[in-house]
Order: structure tokens, then C-alpha cells, then sequence
């Protein structure tokens, strides 16, 4: 149907008039559809990215608009799908000819034809992107509506605007979008779509891993993740992707002892830290943090359960996890391991007396990293005692002001020995040795427990004194 409803345009009216424009010149009629049209409607910040579809070529029409308007810059075409893209202004048109697309049962690309407007609503995700309005002049700024779109919005539902098994088969990323969406826009999918979802849950694996991680990546970036992940694992699609996360899952008890339930932590840590941060690879940190706890749990009598060497089976296992779903293997993921790692040391020194040797150490080991790792492990604080969770917070400001102060005094961030390994050998006359390196590790050590200043003559002064332990003498040429 068309609805009677007319959408104010006033945000791009201009652009929007000159591509209708340009559509009734060439006998054809132009829309905008999809997220512009939704987001427009639920009076969200609409994109940049403005999907454009057309009755006819939408690459001959990208072509023709290219000319008219000013500022534009070079059509790009993609032959394969019959689309092009524009940028015009800060804005990134997509055109594209109305269509049917569909799936075959063990392909990831798309079959494609032209159709109707209509064919191309069908093909849509949801209802609710599946929201047009029409372009040209006769007919400027109506909504067209077939599958009651806007009343999904009302309801905050998100449904599918043919069969939903149709629908996924067609592509069965739909079903992470779905969950993307729900996440996103804090909606509720409906019943037959949530049923249709869990029956074929075992056709996301025909997808390339890439597609899944973008969902992914989209989820993670949500206000609050938390919904999404869980919405994964209940529609059966969780443990296709990312089984180290349903490993954590339930609570044992051994001799009346339990631990806790780290799948659930887990989705608490991220939730926090997303208040804190927008930067993507520390939400995958907090993501990942307690994955080494499920190969690493051991019940002891005397101390009950205990996850020790967790971090560093972890930090393996984030490496793992990156190859196995093609994310970067690059600074990327060290950065995720690194910070993996080192997930308990900060709350360890919160959890006693903080002095200043063990921050400066912190300091040294997580180098730039230090202020993310303190912000994962703050958001690891989920205890539900009052007293224990204003303890912690409480000792990380103290953490916090113990890092600026040595910071300031000491200089341990991206610390270098103020005599390192080429001044020892040419003041003892050596080549590479034994010697060096425990000279080295002698001053490193003393600098981070406060026995000497970072500084140049007391770093000196300790190089010889241990030297003369070892039997070198600046003085004497030795054989090393």
C-alpha cells in the first residue's frame, strides 16, 4: 500500500528534490529507503550512507545525478549487484535498480534480478527497513508502507516483512542483524521471527566470518551489549561463534563451595566498560577477559575453587579465537592479549596495601596500556556487597594517584635504564654476556622496588657495585 502519510524532508530536502528531479527527466521513479527512512521516523540521527533505490538502473541513474549536482565525486560501480555509489557533499548516496535477491542453500552470494518496488521491499531485512519515500516531484515525500513498518516502530518490534524462514534463508546474516538491531534499538523481536531464528540457527555457518564479526563488532559497540550476547546465546547462535564465552557458563559447587557464574560476570564487565569507553578493542578485552577460567577451574579442599594461570591461558586463547574468526592478527590482537594478561594485576594491588614498588612495577609492565587496563579492571568490579565494591573503588583512586605520583617522580612509563646494555659493555671492555644482561635486570629491579632513583649516576653507581660482585673491573680489560 501507499501510505497517506507524507515525511518531512527538510534535513536533505535540497539533494532529495534534485534526485527526484533527475528521475522524472530520465522516466523513472526514485526513493529513499532503508536505516535514513527508519531512523528519520524515529527521530534518531539518521546516517550519511542514504540508500537510493529506483524503478530501472540505479548505476545509470547515479551516473546522470553525478552530473547534475555540484560537489560530487567519482561513480563508483558495481556491476555484479547493478549498484553504484556517489558521494555528494559529506554525504554517501548507494543506488541501486529495484530487485529481487535470494540465496541458494550453500552460497553466500546472492542471486539477483530486477523487480518492483515492491520486490525490493520484500527483500528487505525488517518491516522496519523496508520504509520508502518517494522522490520524484508528483509524489515528494510520501511514505510508502507495505508491510506496516511504522506501526513495528510504535511497538518497538522487529519482524520480518515475508516468512521469516524465507527471509533467512534468503541470507542468514539477517539473523545476527536481527540481534543487532534488537540491541541497538532496544526492541523485542517478535515470536515467529524469534522461533524462526532458533530452528535455523545452524545456517550462519555458511556465512563468511568477516560478515559475522562486523555484527559483531556492532553489538559491541551498543550502549549496552549485555542484551545482545544473551539474545545470541538464547537463540542457539552464541556457541557457533564464540563457544569460549558458553564454556563460562553455570556455577559448580563442590563441599558446599561455589564460584561465580562467569558467563553472566562477563556481560556485566562489558556493560560497565561500555560507559566508560567507546574504543571497540577494549570492549573485546572486557569480552574476553575470563575466557582462560573455563580450561583452568580446579576445586582444592583447602583453598576451593581457583582459575590460577588464568590470564595467560586466556591471552593464548584470544590469539586462537582472532585466527579462527579472520579478525587482524596484528597490533590489534596483542593489544586484546596484553590487556587479557594483565586483567588481575591491578586488583590484586587493590586488594592490599598499595605501595609504591608494586604500582611503579605495574607501571613498567603495562607501559602505555596502563590507563585502559585500569578502566577493564574497575568495570570488573561486579560485586554485589556494598562494603567490598566502595573498598575497591575506593583503593583504585588510591592506585590512580600512587601511577601520577611515581609517574611524576620516577618516570616509569615506557621506562629505559638510564645505563643500559652497550654503556656496561664498553665500560668493562665485554662483548655480549651472561654478565650484562643480570647487570641489567640487577638495576631494572632496584629502580621498580624504589631502591634507587631512575636517574643516571645512582644507576651508575649500582652497575659498578654489582660488576665487582661478578668479578668485571672497568679497570682491568676482562675475557668475557
Amino acid at each position: 500500500m501507499i501510505s497517506k502519510q507524507h515525511i518531512n524532508l527538510t534535513q536533505q530536502h535540497q539533494l532529495f528534490t534534485q534526485i527526484g528531479e533527475v528521475a522524472q527527466d530520465m522516466g523513472t521513479r526514485a526513493f529513499v529507503i532503508g536505516g535514513y527512512v527508519r531512523d528519520l521516523i524515529m527521530e534518531r540521527k539518521v546516517s550519511k550512507d542514504i540508500d537510493i533505490v529506483c524503478e530501472g538502473s540505479g548505476i545509470e541513474l547515479a551516473k546522470a545525478v553525478s552530473k547534475k549536482l555540484p560537489n560530487t565525486g567519482k561513480v563508483n560501480v558495481y556491476k555484479t549487484y547493478g549498484t553504484a555509489m556517489v558521494r555528494v557533499g559529506d554525504n554517501e548516496l548507494e543506488f541501486v535498480g529495484a530487485r529481487k535477491e535470494s540465496y541458494q542453500k550453500d552460497s553466500r552470494n546472492p542471486i539477483v534480478e530486477s523487480g518492483t518496488l515492491e520486490d525490493d521491499q520484500k527483500r528487505r531485512d525488517f518491516t522496519i527497513n523496508a520504509l520508502a519515500i518517494a522522490l520524484n516531484p508528483n509524489e515528494f515525500g510520501t511514505l510508502i508502507d507495505p508491510f506496516d513498518g511504522v506501526e513495528d516502530i510504535q511497538k518497538q518490534l522487529l519482524r520480518t516483512p515475508l516468512a521469516p524462514e524465507q527471509t533467512f534463508s534468503d541470507d542468514p546474516l539477517r539473523m545476527m542483524r536481527a540481534v543487532r538491531f534488537a540491541t541497538q534499538l532496544n526492541f523485542t523481536i517478535d515470536h515467529k521471527t524469534h522461533k524462526a531464528i532458533h530452528r535455523m540457527a545452524d545456517r550462519i555457518a555458511i556465512l563468511s566470518k568477516e560478515r559475522i564479526i562486523d555484527e559483531l563488532h556492532k553489538i559491541l559497540m551498543a550502549t549496552k551489549p549485555s542484551l545482545g550476547f544473551l539474545l545470541l546465546h538464547e537463540l542457539d547462535l552464541l556457541h557457533r561463534i564464540l563457544p569460549e564465552l558458553c564454556a563460562l557458563k553455570g556455577i559448580e559447587e563442590v563441599e558446599g563451595q561455589k564460584h561465580k557464574d562467569n558467563f553472566y560476570h562477563t556481560f556485566e564487565v562489558v556493560d560497565n566498560i561500555c560507559k566508560t569507553t567507546d574504543h571497540l578493542w577494549l570492549r573485546w578485552a572486557a569480552l574476553l577477559h575470563d575466557i582462560g577460567k573455563a580450561p583452568t577451574k580446579r576445586f582444592s579442599k583447602k583453598v576451593g575453587w581457583t582459575f590460577h594461570g588464568h590470564e595467560f591461558v586466556g591471552a593464548k586463547m584470544v590469539y586462537e579465537l582472532f585466527k579462527r574468526l579472520k579478525m587482524p592478527l596484528n597490533e590489534k590482537m596483542k593489544y586484546v592479549q596484553r590487556l587479557v594478561f594483565m586483567s588481575s594485576r591491578p586488583i590484586v594491588i587493590a586488594e592490599d596495601i598499595v605501595t609504591d614498588a608494586a604500582v611503579r612495577r605495574l607501571v613498567f609492565d603495562a607501559g602505555d596500556l596502563i590507563d585502559d587496563l585500569l578502566l577493564l579492571c574497575e568495570a570488573d568490579i561486579t560485586t554485589k556487597n556494598p562494603r567490598r565494591f566502595n573498598t575497591y573503588h575506593n583503593n583504585f583512586k588510591i592506585v590512580r594517584q600512587k601511577i601520577i605520583d611515581v609517574e611524576e617522580k620516577d618516570r616509569i612509563r615506557n621506562f629505559q635504564p638510564p645505563v643500559d646494555g652497550a654503556e656496561i659493555m664498553k665500560t668493562f671492555d665485554v662483548g655480549p654476556c651472561r654478565e650484562i644482561g643480570l647487570i641489567k635486570d640487577h638495576i631494572k629491579e632496584a629502580i621498580l622496588e624504589g631502591v634507587i632513583p631512575n636517574e643516571y649516576e645512582a644507576a651508575y653507581a649500582m652497575m659498578l657495585e654489582k660488576a665487582a660482585e661478578l668479578g668485571l673491573d672497568k679497570n682491568k680489560k676482562t675475557n668475557a
